[in-house]
């Protein structure tokens, strides 16, 4: 699930300017690799894709159909181990990661439904994983988006 949100969030705001770690094709091979990919132009091409898809899906701007494409020619494995039954994903090698990212999405979508979200906050552009009791979470960091939403609107109260 981490690399789902690195990679949501691989696109955030910085002093109101949008970076983007895989722009850049230096900097996107090393995000990949980071994250268990080869770096190739192709991989990048398609984690950019994946994201855009997944942004957009998460946000409830698109139908979780968009992300069919990215799963062409995925086939799943079924292999008896000592451990029982265990499913292998078969994935062309520069799509392995996009298609870890959307199996990584599904999971999250079945398992905490309802708790990927985009921050509150307006002005950002990143999305969190709420893991709380109340799933209330609002925004992608208490210290730096809470703290600024909150004190917004203290101000707008005692203006």
């Amino acid at each position: 699930m981490d690399v789902l949100l690195d990679l949501l969030n691989s696109r955030p705001l910085v002093n109101g300017e949008e970076q983007d770690a895989l722009g850049d094709p230096a900097d996107g091979r090393r995000w990949a690799r980071e994250h268990g990919g080869d770096g190739s132009l192709a991989e990048l091409a398609l984690l950019r894709e994946a994201r855009d898809a997944l942004r957009d899906v998460v946000r409830g701007e698109s139908s979780p159909a968009v992300l069919g494409p990215l799963l062409e020619g995925v086939h799943q494995i079924p292999e008896i181990t000592s451990d029982g039954l265990q499913w292998t994903v078969e994935t062309p090698p520069h799509a392995r990661l996009a298609v870890e990212v959307v199996l990584a999405w599904a999971a999250t979508e079945k398992g905490l439904p309802g708790r990927l979200r985009p921050c509150a906050n307006a002005e950002c552009q990143l999305f969190l994983l709420d893991r709380s009791r109340a799933n209330r979470a609002r925004w992608c960091s208490m210290a730096v988006c809470g703290n600024r939403e909150k004190a917004r609107r203290h101000y707008e109260r005692t203006r």
